[in-house]
């Protein structure tokens, strides 16, 4: 798909802009949930405080002593991550089996004031978030005060960290992706107007239609009206023009009548070769007119794209007519049309087309003329007329895109193929000569663009 796509475009950003809010919200879970684990942690140090408070004692000898230490097996297995302190008068120094040989640094403060928790340093270059407290076991002696210190090792919290991580990284991805595909769906269907209306011209241009409907959304509106008011002044213009050229049919009609009235007089006067110039240079001139009448009567047809034709009825019609010229009745008419075929023009154009094709095909046909019309997976059809004549060398096809005749022993204006094509070309089509591999003489395959319909 086009980087220029607005389903791509608008796709890309929203994608863009889940992941960053995504990435933004992850990052402050991981902070939220940071900062609770710390706070449970200091809470669940603040316990393990207290219940040393309420064990520690000095002996009347001034000897430091606890009655019962606490109970969580981390506190006697060496470096086992949970660790305890207590600092008594005289330098006294009780600690937890799992700080080993290890002291701890402290912050000694007055009695009385609140716990106090903060990042020290630990045994084997750990890091230890640490709760403190300073108590004094007997108001009335200074001496009696001791300094309580209970440690987490941050390792502990590290692994909770990953554990969240570990559910939190997964589920933001399948949120993400979750929220990308919704965002997709809604993209798509935000969208569909424009597709609509993409169907909808599409009608136009085929001549199912010659107007935009109007049951839109709001946002599409404008351009509908804009493009239904495109439509009717092309339309408007191309019917002038149509008419412009008829009226240059009939203009030029009047001097050539009069330029071979004059040829007949000079041959009446005895100017044999005057007379033959004259009627040389009219027939020209009259070739020349049909030709580029007809080209411009299918281009502002095809243009139009407001008319459709049954391709079954137009063979039918053109048959009839070319059944009565002379030499007609004895050859065999084979004729091999689908149902539903339509042409996406002018009935008259297709009728020129048909009947230069087919009259070409009787003057050198000998005993047999095959027409037959087939839909292209393209979505167009196709039309193939062959006899069994002498068949198109190549080398004369160049001579038939200029206008000339291929042989000049037959009657006929020798322009009928080279109006062909330019009816071909003018309607968007494709037209090659070759060689009929079962009747032996001229194959002519066009292909046009078309709508396949029921019959």
């Amino acid at each position: 798909m086009s980087r220029r796509s607005l389903l791509v475009r608008l796709g890309f950003a929203a994608a863009l802009m889940i992941l960053l809010a995504l990435a933004i919200g992850g990052v402050g879970l991981t902070l939220i949930f940071d900062r609770q684990m710390e706070r449970r942690a200091v809470a669940e140090l603040d316990l393990y405080l207290k219940a040393l408070a309420a064990q520690v004692r000095v002996e009347t000898d001034g000897t430091l002593g606890l009655e019962a230490s606490p109970t969580d097996p981390r506190f006697e297995q060496p470096y086992g991550g949970l660790y305890w302190q207590i600092d008594g008068p005289r330098r006294q120094q009780l600690r937890s089996r799992s700080l080993w040989d290890t002291a701890l640094p402290t912050a000694v403060t007055d009695p009385g004031r609140p716990v106090r928790a903060r990042w020290i340093d630990g045994p084997e270059k750990t890091q230890l978030l640490s709760v403190e407290r300073t108590i004094a076991l007997d108001d009335s002696d200074a001496g009696s005060t001791v300094h309580l210190l209970v440690a987490l090792d941050r390792a502990d919290l590290q692994a909770e960290r990953r554990s969240f991580l570990s559910l939190l990284v997964p589920s933001l991805i399948a949120l993400g992706l979750l929220l990308i595909v919704a965002m997709a769906g809604f993209i798509h269907l935000a969208l569909r107007p424009f597709r609509d209306l993409r169907a909808r011209l599409q009608a136009v241009r085929s001549g199912h239609s010659r107007e935009l409907p109007r049951d839109v959304p709001d946002e599409v509106q404008p351009v509908v009206d804009e493009l239904n008011r495109m439509i009717a002044f092309h339309d408007a213009s191309l019917e002038r023009a149509r008419t412009q050229a008829g009226d240059l049919a009939h203009g030029l009609k009047t001097p050539l009548a009069v330029m071979g009235a004059a040829a007949r007089r000079a041959r009446s006067g005895g100017q044999e070769a005057l007379a033959d110039d004259i009627d040389e240079q009219v027939n020209a001139m009259r070739r020349q007119v049909d030709r580029t009448l007809a080209r411009a009567r299918a281009g502002m047809a095809a243009a139009l794209g407001n008319r459709s034709a049954p391709v079954d009825e137009a063979v039918r019609k053109t048959l009839r007519a070319i059944q009565t010229l002379p030499g007609a009745q004895s050859l065999d008419w084979d004729e091999d049309v689908a149902q539903g075929l339509h042409f996406a023009g002018d009935e008259g154009d297709l009728m020129e087309l048909l009947g230069n094709l087919l009259d070409n095909a009787r003057k050198w046909a000998r005993t047999q003329v095959r027409l037959t019309a087939r839909a292209a997976q393209a979505g167009g059809w196709t039309l193939v007329i062959e006899d069994d004549g002498p068949g198109l060398p190549e080398e004369e096809t160049l001579r038939i895109e200029r206008g000339r005749r291929w042989d000049e022993s037959r009657p006929g204006t020798g322009f009928g193929l080279a109006i062909a094509r330019d009816l071909v070309e003018a309607y968007r089509g494709t037209m090659g000569f070759s060689r009929s591999p079962e009747l032996g003489g001229l194959r002519i395959c066009i292909t046009l663009p078309g709508a396949r319909r029921d019959a």
